[in-house]
C-alpha cells in the first residue's frame, strides 16, 4: 500500500513546531505528554531541515543554470549578532 499522505509544507511544520515549543515551555504537560511532544518536535525539525536543504539545492541548481555566481554559505554566528 502506497503512502497517500502528503508531507506538510514547511510553513505548516514550522508553526506546529513553534506551538510544541510553547507548550513544552509552559510546563503544564505531564512527563509522558512532554516526551510525546518532544518526539513530534524532533520529527518536525527534521522535516523542516529536509525542506530547507531541498530548497537550497534547487536554488543552487537554478543559479548554476543561469550562469550566476555560486552561492556562498551564510555565517550563522554573524547573522545572530
Amino acid at each position: 500500500m502506497a503512502k497517500s499522505k502528503k508531507a506538510p509544507d514547511f510553513e505548516q511544520s514550522l508553526e506546529q513546531l513553534e506551538s510544541l515549543v510553547e507548550a513544552l515551555e509552559a510546563g503544564d504537560l505531564t512527563l509522558e505528554q512532554s516526551l510525546k511532544q518532544f518526539e513530534e518536535g524532533i520529527a518536525l525539525t527534521r522535516a523542516c531541515q529536509t525542506a530547507l536543504s531541498e530548497a537550497e539545492q534547487t536554488v543552487k541548481i537554478l543559479t548554476e543554470k543561469s550562469g550566476q555566481a555560486a552561492l556562498e554559505d551564510m555565517d550563522i554566528d554573524a547573522a545572530d549578532e
